[in-house]
């Protein structure tokens, strides 16, 4: 399996002819879905969902209820396209298999309605890889790899390190990383680094484009 990072959540995972990719969203270049055999979106928010990048991909997308209502609005000619998936619910795409988890946006703050989101959970060759969205929910599941958030407004570096501690993957790579400037980034690398390794859990942070 190669996973590529890409711009700020979005992850590029191939295996043996498959190519899926998650959260391509407006802070993401464009190409990140160029040739992809399925788009997976965790939630409605900006920089995880683009309806620009969905046309592009010109491949199904699998996404949430809450999604496929702004898709409807936003990109009606992509309705066909879609398929709604559920809490639990497991689809295959190609050589890759792949669970949805979870339900809920991690809480920004308690006077905001949390909105629904959703990780997926993507199998191939023996190896497991988790993308959580913007939650903290666990997969239900041990997952070779973690593709861990590491900036946003819902969250602390301690919750980070405690989300990686409790999944408790051997590789964790860091996702949603535009929020923070390249110091604040190397601060929480700095912690993640310290909390993690000493358990066995590797953290890293890779630039986009690059790939494990």
């Amino acid at each position: 399996m190669r996973i590529t990072k890409l711009g700020h959540a979005c992850v590029r995972i191939e295996h043996e002819g498959t190519t899926v990719v998650l959260d391509p969203g407006g802070f993401t270049d464009p190409d990140a879905v160029d040739g992809v055999d399925a788009v997976l979106v965790t939630h409605e928010h900006a920089d995880h969902y683009a309806a620009g990048s969905l046309r592009r991909a010109e491949a199904p997308v699998h996404t949430i209820e809450g999604v496929a209502a702004h898709v409807r609005e936003d990109a009606p000619d992509l309705v066909d396209r879609l398929h709604v998936v559920s809490p639990g619910e497991r689809f295959e795409v190609g050589a890759v298999s792949v669970r949805a988890v979870g339900e809920l946006h991690a809480v920004i703050h308690p006077e905001l309605p949390r909105i629904a989101n959703c990780g997926y959970v993507l199998e191939a060759g023996g190896t497991s890889v988790y993308h959580p969205g913007d939650a903290l929910t666990g997969p239900g599941q041990d997952v070779d790899v973690l593709l861990l958030p590491v900036s946003a407004p819902w969250l602390r570096v301690a919750e980070a390190v405690d989300f990686a501690r409790e999944v408790g993957a051997r590789r964790n790579l860091a996702i949603h990383d535009r929020i923070y400037s390249d110091v604040g980034l190397g601060v929480v690398g700095g912690h993640l680094e310290r909390f993690l390794e000493p358990r066995g859990q590797a953290y890293t942070r890779l630039a986009d484009g690059e790939d494990l």
